[in-house]
């Protein structure tokens, strides 16, 4: 994207104008380079999510931001649904509540460096992961439908942790009001053997290194220190949430709001019934993401502790992305209750807010800012100032620098492998395509990515990490 054809508010601040049928502006916050690196796409998308009704402030995209179905990933945007506000499918995305899951340890780099292969051994072997993989868990259609409801808090229930875990994850792991009647026959069938899996693509289970401490308040807060060992989780709904994206934007696409800019932004008005219909499925894929990342917990502690059995796990956050929530937000003066787009985007709540457990109150939400194979991921903390700027919301990842495709003509799976392993990085997988279209050259500068969100004030960050063990799908 040519900065150019932007209007520069600041270094990490870029206007498009109202023009056309567009109701608010489009902002992006990100540095020069990040906007050079951004696919035109971005640009259009963001232009025409803002002439969609109801729309509120402005459509925004965080510095990850690159293209994606009807919204671009990285994008925000809240509806008021007092004033015809819609809710779009293709703004929440296929993998509803994909997220990342930050779980703490009580190693140190040193402990585990004897036995990091066996541990590698260990969670590939007790994690399913890769496309189409299965676990131990068969559900039934009543215990579908309770877990659908109940998130992680059913997951809980069954024993898969413990209640603390519930106090660090957002909503305390159950989107209230799910639906589960909403969600097709076809879309629990395709989830009735997953839970407890990783899946494939960008998905991971990683054991990483605490290397460098940038808020060092903030940092005692989340009890984060270097050379800590943590283990990260990024997953989300898996096959039901991707069935739920796909059925809905076909009846968005048949019965949803007229006119649209593109057929990717099909919607539907929040108070009609397809809208109402849409919420209750969405949240119950909610839950089957939070569900499915609290029985991972549950299985890597138990691969832990075939190792190290002394070694205690405890849960630092969980955050999701590709989600629709309702907020409370300013909005010229005064409060209103808004449906949050977040699509490759997380919330980022400021000090102070009441939604975050008492230990975090002082210093803001953890932001989990996932890297790739071999990259650097970022722990960050919201800021007061993100709730003017994006509805409290940053970035989510690093963002893909080019397709799937082109990454498997540019590397070699095997390849990655071996230059990963000399730099003390174990990677276990099942796919080796899959590891050429993750190659860590495909993505944006994480790096530049978190700092770039520090800068515009989207979050600030806390703590930068480095891989150790990786299991891919």
């Amino acid at each position: 994207m040519d900065p150019q054809s932007l209007l520069c508010y600041s270094d990490f601040e870029w206007w498009i104008k109202p023009t056309g049928q567009m109701r608010v502006p489009a902002i992006i916050y990100a540095d020069k380079q990040l906007i050079s690196g951004m696919d035109e796409k971005v640009r259009e998308q963001l232009i025409n999510v803002a002439t969609l009704p109801g729309i509120q402030r402005a459509a925004y995209a965080m510095p990850d931001a690159h293209w994606g179905y009807g919204f671009p990933i990285g994008g925000v945007a809240a509806f008021d649904p007092n004033e015809g506000g819609v809710i779009s499918a293709g703004g929440v995305g296929f993998d509803i509540s994909c997220g990342v899951r930050a779980l703490q340890t009580t190693l140190t780099a040193n402990d585990l460096e004897a036995q990091k292969t066996d541990l590698a051994e260990a969670l590939f072997r007790g994690v399913p992961a890769g496309v189409g993989s299965t676990g131990a868990i068969r559900l039934s259609e009543p215990e579908m439908d309770s877990m659908l409801s109940g998130g992680a808090q059913w997951a809980v229930g069954k024993g898969y942790g413990n209640p603390a875990d519930l106090d660090r994850t957002e909503e305390r792991g159950r989107a209230i009001g799910a639906q589960p009647e909403c969600v097709s026959r076809e879309a629990k069938k395709r989830q009735c053997e997953e839970m407890g899996t990783l899946g494939s693509g960008n998905h991971y289970l990683e054991v990483q290194r605490v290397v460098q401490i940038f808020d060092a308040v903030a940092a005692e807060a989340m009890e984060l220190h270097e050379n800590d060992i943590l283990v990260s989780i990024h997953c989300g709904s898996r096959g039901l949430g991707h069935q739920v994206g796909t059925d809905y934007l076909k009846s968005m696409v048949i019965q949803g709001y007229r006119p649209i800019p593109d057929r990717e932004l099909a919607c539907a008005p929040i108070h009609s019934e397809l809208g109402q219909h849409y919420l209750g499925a969405m949240r119950a894929a909610t839950n089957c993401a939070l569900a499915n990342r609290q029985i991972i917990t549950h299985l890597v502690r138990g691969a832990f502790h075939q190792v190290l059995p002394d070694v205690k796990l405890t849960l630092l956050y969980d955050v999701s992305h590709n989600t629709c929530k309702i907020e409370e937000h300013s909005v010229d003066g005064g409060l209103r209750e808004l449906f949050v787009h977040r699509k490759g985007a997380t919330r980022s709540l400021g000090p102070g807010h009441p939604d975050l457990p008492p230990p975090l109150q002082a210093v803001g939400q953890p932001v989990l800012i996932g890297g790739t194979m071999g990259t650097e991921s970022y722990i960050l903390a919201g800021t007061k100032q993100s709730e003017k700027l994006a509805f409290s919301s940053a970035c989510h990842g690093a963002g893909r620098a080019m397709s799937r495709t082109q990454a498997t003509h540019r590397w070699q799976g095997r390849q990655i492998i071996e230059e990963l392993r000399n730099r003390g990085v174990l990677i276990r997988t099942r796919s080796i395509r899959g590891v050429a279209e993750e190659a860590p050259g495909a993505y944006k500068d994480v790096s530049a990515v978190a700092a770039a969100a520090e800068q515009a004030h989207l979050a600030r960050r806390v703590a930068r990490l480095v891989p150790v063990i990786c299991v891919k799908g």
